[in-house]
Formats: C-alpha cells, sequence, structure tokens
C-alpha cells in the first residue's frame, strides 16, 4: 500500500509522468481492443477497399483524439497560443514544444494500432486484393477479366465456396500478408532508428534551448494548476463567509422583531455566539484572498488574468515581494514562519528571538539586490513591531532605522 501511495504521488507531482503513462494505456487498450475484433471482409469488389482502408485508418484517428483529450498539456498549448500578451510576451519555442510533446503522446496509440493491423494482414489483404496484378500468378491464365475480378474479390472470404481450398487464393492471401508485414516491419524499425538517434545525437548539441523551453512549459502547466487552486481555496472561504454573514444578518434580523427562544421553565437564554472575525488568519497569507471580498472584484480578477498575465519579474514592483515570501509560508514543506514586516503591515505578536530570526531569513531571501526593500519594509513596520512588544526599546529605534 505504501508503495502504491509513493506511486500515485510521484504521478501526482509529475506531469509528463502522468501524461506518459495515460499514452501507455491508450497503447494497451489499443491491443485489447485490435485482439477482441471480429474482422469480417464484406468479400465484393467495390467494398473491399473501403473496408479494409476504413478499419486500418478510422480507428487510428478516434485514438489520436483520445489522446488530445486526455492530455492536458493540449489545452495549454492552445490557451496559450491563443491569450493576449498583455504584459508577458508570448514565446513561439514554447508552443511548438507543448505541441510536439503533445503530438509524440498523442500518436502512440494509433501507430500500435496500425502497426498491429499491418503486421496482421487482414485488413491489408481486404482492402488490396482487388487490386493485385492477375499476370503475376498462373493460376489466373484460363479466367475472363470479370472472373478474375469476382475471384480477386473473394481472396479474404476463405470459406467461400468459389475459393474454398484453391491454391490461387492461398497464393494472393500470403504474398498480400507478406507485403503488408513487410511495410509493418520496416514502419517499426524506422521508428526505433529514429528514437534511437534523437536519444542518442540529442546531447551532443546545446541543451540550453531545450531546457528553457522545458522549464516554461512545466511553468506555464504548474501556473494555472496553481491558480486553479488558488481560484477554489478563495471560493470556498469566500462562501464560507457569505454563509456566516447571512446567518449573522439573519439573528441580527430575529433580534430587531424582537423574536427570541421561548424560555422553558425560566431558564435564561443562552449568551449569542461572538461574530468570527475577519482576520482568522493570523497572517497565514490568506490576507491577499480575503481582500477579494465582492463579486466585481472576483469578475474583474478573473478577467485581468485571462487578458493581463502579469509579468514573469518579481522584482518589478517592491509590493510583490510580500505575496512572494508568503506563498513559502503557506508551502506545506517548509517551517520559516513568516511575521508583520512581511505580512503587510500586521503587527502579530512575536518574541524577540523570531523578529530577529525572520530578520535573518529576509536577509538571506532578498540577498544584496533587496536590500533596499528590506531597509524600507523595517522603516515602516519594525518600529511598530517593537513598540508592541519591547516598550523600554521604542525610544532607542536608532539601530532599526540605521540599517
Amino acid at each position: 500500500m505504501d508503495k502504491f501511495r509513493l506511486l500515485f504521488q510521484h504521478f501526482q507531482s509529475s506531469s509528463e509522468s502522468v501524461m506518459n503513462g495515460i499514452c501507455l494505456l491508450l497503447a494497451a487498450a489499443t491491443i485489447k481492443l485490435y485482439s477482441s475484433f471480429d474482422f469480417n471482409c464484406p468479400c465484393l469488389a467495390r467494398y473491399n477497399a473501403l473496408y479494409g482502408l476504413g478499419l486500418l485508418l478510422t480507428p487510428p484517428l478516434a485514438l489520436f483524439l483520445c489522446g488530445l483529450l486526455a492530455n492536458r498539456q493540449s489545452v495549454v498549448m492552445v490557451e496559450e497560443w491563443r491569450r493576449p500578451a498583455g504584459h508577458r510576451r508570448k514565446d513561439p519555442g514554447i508552443i511548438r514544444y507543448l505541441c510536439s510533446s503533445v503530438l509524440q503522446r498523442a500518436l502512440a496509440a494509433p501507430l500500435v494500432w496500425i502497426l498491429l493491423a499491418l503486421l496482421d494482414g487482414k485488413c491489408f489483404v481486404c482492402a488490396f486484393s482487388s487490386s493485385v496484378d492477375p499476370e503475376k500468378f498462373l493460376d489466373f491464365a484460363n479466367m475472363t477479366p470479370s472472373q478474375v475480378q469476382l475471384f480477386l474479390a473473394k481472396v479474404p472470404c476463405k470459406e467461400d465456396e468459389l475459393v474454398r481450398d484453391s491454391p490461387a487464393r492461398k497464393a494472393v492471401s500470403r504474398y498480400l500478408r507478406c507485403l503488408s508485414q513487410a511495410i509493418g516491419w520496416s514502419i517499426t524499425l524506422l521508428l526505433i532508428i529514429l528514437a534511437f538517434l534523437a536519444r542518442c545525437l540529442r546531447p551532443c548539441f546545446d541543451q540550453t534551448v531545450f531546457l528553457q523551453r522545458r522549464y516554461w512549459s512545466n511553468y506555464v502547466d504548474l501556473e494555472q494548476k496553481l491558480f486553479d487552486e488558488t481560484c477554489c481555496e478563495h471560493a470556498r472561504d469566500f462562501a464560507h463567509r457569505c454563509v456566516l454573514h447571512f446567518f449573522a444578518s439573519m439573528q441580527n434580523e430575529m433580534r430587531a422583531r424582537g423574536l427570541r427562544r421561548d424560555r422553558v421553565g425560566g431558564g435564561a437564554e443562552s449568551p449569542a455566539m461572538p461574530e468570527p472575525p475577519d482576520d482568522l488568519d493570523g497572517g497565514s497569507g490568506k490576507a491577499h484572498l480575503r481582500a477579494i471580498s465582492s463579486q466585481e472584484q472576483v469578475d474583474h480578477l478573473l478577467s485581468s488574468w485571462y487578458s493581463s498575465k502579469p509579468p514573469l519579474y518579481l522584482a518589478a514592483s517592491p509590493g510583490l515581494w510580500g505575496l512572494g515570501l508568503s506563498h513559502r509560508a503557506l508551502s506545506p514543506h517548509t517551517d520559516v514562519p513568516i511575521c508583520g514586516l512581511v505580512s503587510g503591515g500586521g503587527h502579530h505578536p512575536c518574541s524577540r528571538e523570531q523578529c530577529f530570526a525572520h530578520l535573518i531569513v529576509l536577509i538571506i531571501h532578498l540577498g544584496s539586490g533587496g536590500m533596499q526593500i528590506l531597509v524600507q519594509s523595517i522603516q515602516d513596520w519594525g518600529q511598530g513591531c517593537i513598540s508592541n512588544k519591547f516598550p523600554d526599546a521604542a525610544a532607542a529605534s536608532g539601530p532599526w532605522t540605521k540599517l
């Protein structure tokens, strides 16, 4: 059970692993579907080619569309291609990388079907039995052209009375089956050679462009996932607050109308529960979610996200540092606390050691290039934090302002 859980977590954390797993499942389903398919050629000159080629090409087309639908990156590719530029330029290289990745995975199941059909040979024999040159076989010398065409159309049906136990039928069927298997093995060998060359020759060239496109394609996918998760979190919190607000308003309305609970046995009415404050998050990083508190604001946020994606430069706006560091506080894999210096100005209870530890964390995260932002943050919020927790040091705030 633990191994299955670890495997599931690996697939869940890696989008490429999920897509590869879906690709393998489609290929396995293709093999099972073909093995269970009942092939029946009509053995008519007008319909043999239509039936054989349709069975050879129509299921691969359906499997190709299923591969596109099952691959989430196909939707990400179309969204990245059609989105407005906004504050973020569109890179055609990322779209080409996503397109190639989607096509490679979507073509796996159709190729498996085509190769199985060619190696089996039934579809090929049914489709091209009427197109065989009769001069290649000596058994047709005593037949008229109409009889030859009728005989060739009956070749796939070995139980038919016209061709049963006929050496000519076996010769034509063997010839077409060998040709079909030769084409199938040739395609298989070609695909293996191409995959071998791509795997062996790719490290011989510069990998910078490939790594960049792979990184940003994964970033686009993960960014959309995180945005959807954040929207779900905001919707849940927004609905919770709306329900609490409704119950609070109903309680106030009942009090205004003089509606009180009946007192049984002269018992006193239980005190009303206090309404929970809006800042229950305690600086845990949900302040930016609670700031969006109306339908118009939500609609404007979603419209802005679609029409104008934020620039990929977090240092462009000093106000983004608070959200960036608060996002680290939201991560379940870190135990770094964030005090009022980062969480937007709220003076939360913190000890002397915690304040200095938070300053050290800020210095490590911001680096030398972010010292101006650090100094500005300390000047704005540090004095309030010290005055709340250390009244004796409020007057001696020189070291804070001279950093």
